[in-house]
């Protein structure tokens, strides 16, 4: 099941391997920057960081890093004020992304470039398939809830309610949610896949400098947690597919 601490240490591994993209003395936007500890990251080995993030964000309780409110339309600084611009599995939450990527390129500074991490195909295949076991685990997990002490009723009321709740887990990987804004969770499918964001880059002013799987093989719902360490998880990725993928892109007009 979700484990933040094994979320961290992919994506402390996915920092590990993008670094050398970064030149000497950048100075980097981190865009939706969840718990803001690969914008720590990046402080700690000698870059200037900035990270933004909307203020409903899943992660703010686990906040490691000054994260600056982001309301999802204008990105809070001047003209021009960044090196590089970087995100992590973000774009395909944004709805309007054509706006965010004006944005970015307001941004940037002449001859800067952006660093995008996506999720692919191969992501969502494992996302879809570990919903499975992953709904079996949270079944389970309920069945140990302390039964109520006390009045006869109230166990039979603690009963139906974890018949109900386990029902409800077992069913939910035939009608899984999508993760992106767009489309329906049986489109990433396509959506995610690389060739359609390459377009996607080329069709929005962007020109395509490094195209790249990560090597990182999760899911969404980290069946095995910690079990898997990431030199395993870079080994399966060679036979299964990567869950993610790399863009370097630079805008055109910036040439």
């Amino acid at each position: 099941m979700f484990s933040i601490d094994l979320l961290h240490e992919i994506r402390d591994a996915e920092i590990d391997m993008i670094m050398a993209r970064f030149p000497a003395g950048a100075r980097i936007l981190e865009i939706g920057a969840g718990t803001g500890r690969q914008a720590l990251a990046i402080r700690n080995r000698g870059f200037e960081v900035e990270a933004i993030e909307i203020p409903d964000s899943n992660y703010r309780e686990h906040q490691a890093f000054p994260i600056t409110a982001y309301d999802g339309r204008e990105i809070p600084f001047p003209d021009a004020s960044f090196d590089v611009v970087f995100s992590s599995n973000v774009l395909e939450h944004v709805r309007d992304l054509a706006a965010l990527e004006a944005e970015i390129k307001r941004v940037l500074r002449p001859g800067g470039f952006c660093v995008h991490v996506m999720p692919t195909h191969i992501w969502r295949l494992w996302c879809t398939l570990a919903a499975f076991p992953a709904s079996v685990q949270k079944v389970a997990a309920l069945a140990r809830t302390p039964r109520p002490s006390g009045r006869f009723l109230a166990t039979v009321r603690w009963a139906l309610g974890t018949i109900v709740r386990s029902i409800g887990t077992l069913l939910h990987p035939f009608v899984q949610g999508r993760h992106g804004e767009r489309g329906v969770w049986l489109s990433e499918f396509w959506l995610f896949r690389p060739a359609v964001w390459r377009r996607h880059f080329l069709r929005s002013g962007f020109e395509i400098v490094r195209d790249e799987p990560m090597g990182l093989h999760y899911s969404g719902h980290f069946v095995l947690g910690g079990r898997w360490s990431v030199a395993k998880r870079m080994q399966i990725a060679k036979r299964v597919g990567s869950a993610c993928h790399l863009f370097e892109v630079r805008p055109l007009e910036r040439r």
